[in-house]
């Protein structure tokens, strides 16, 4: 699934599903809607799929065979932009725990993890004591946890410690071996550049990518931005906003990129913040429209697009 510069660049497309319907029925409708074969698993009926009951997540299990879904990722709360590092790390280990039990029964390899929250001041600036070696050491821990069941902890760029700049990505990777990365394309321009100065500027996703390509094996496609002025996030259709996402494809081509490409368009619902609410069919039709506006966007740099993959030069 890593970069492969010898061979033609094959997408397989997946996304958060529970974006459009909140039950695995709703989601695994929708997906073969769009005509493809995978989801990337976070919540089912309001509850992340590691924290269902064992009789709920049978029931997803089985819902999901006979459907011929896949599931190419967990999306975990395992250390996320919600939980502080002075949290038990008792309980994340048995967090981690149950996602590597369930994630074998699905036939799952990557999980997605984060690095803790953010430490603020009363302005909600970040301070400078970030807990730094506190939080490699729980990760290492869970990470070598995850890592010892032979599966692959990817971490996000998101609102928390290793997403404050491509500076702190790379502090993490140089502390936690075997820790790769899943790259949201929309969520550095929706975050301050904490390695800059107040006013923080929010980072470039293109930049971002360019710094920080070598160690993706797994991407997100959302696209939108943060107004600095008042912290306000806009999200727009793949291609409408800053954040490259033409670019970034077209340059995984160019790598021989592998992987799965999976949509977050966080348009109708977006999963931190309970206020942002549409209709069931709202949630529907911007799922399917996101979507489908990914495809024309490969298929227009090249990639044959058919059965849920997109092959550069054709052979999907």
């Amino acid at each position: 699934m890593e970069p492969q510069a010898d061979a033609n660049s094959r997408f397989v497309l997946a996304g958060f599903a529970d974006e459009a319907g909140d039950s695995i029925e709703e989601q695994i409708e929708i997906t073969r809607e769009l005509g493809w074969e995978w989801i990337e698993a976070r919540s089912i009926d309001g509850c992340n799929i590691h924290d269902l009951d064992e009789a709920q997540f049978s029931a997803v299990a089985r819902a999901l065979e006979k459907a011929s879904v896949r599931v190419c990722c967990f999306g975990s709360t395992i250390a996320n932009w919600g939980q502080s590092v002075d949290s038990d790390l008792g309980h994340t280990l048995g967090t981690a725990r149950r996602a590597i039990a369930r994630m074998k029964a699905l036939d799952v390899k990557l999980i997605r993890i984060m690095s803790y929250s953010i430490i603020t001041d009363e302005q909600g600036r970040p301070v400078p004591d970030q807990r730094r070696e506190m939080r490699m050491e729980k990760l290492r821990v869970l990470c070598s946890e995850i890592l010892e069941a032979g599966l692959v902890p990817v971490h996000e760029n998101c609102f928390n410690y290793g997403g404050m700049s491509t500076r702190h990505t790379w502090d993490l990777l140089k502390a936690i071996p075997g820790l790769r990365l899943v790259f949201d394309t929309g969520n550095p321009c929706l975050t301050p550049d904490f390695s800059k100065p107040f006013p923080w500027p929010n980072q470039d996703s293109w930049a971002s990518w360019n710094e920080l390509k070598g160690k993706v094996v797994h991407i997100h496609v959302k696209d939108g931005w943060r107004d600095p002025a008042t912290g306000k996030e806009h999200y727009v259709f793949p291609g409408e906003g800053p954040a490259h996402v033409r670019e970034i494809l077209e340059d995984c081509g160019k790598m021989g990129y592998h992987g799965f490409l999976s949509i977050e368009p966080h348009m109708a619902v977006v999963y931190h913040d309970a206020r942002v609410r549409a209709s069931r069919e709202q949630r529907r039709q911007v799922y399917l429209e996101f979507g489908r506006r990914l495809e024309s966007m490969l298929c227009s740099l090249g990639f044959e697009v058919k059965k849920g993959q997109a092959v550069l030069g054709g052979g999907a």
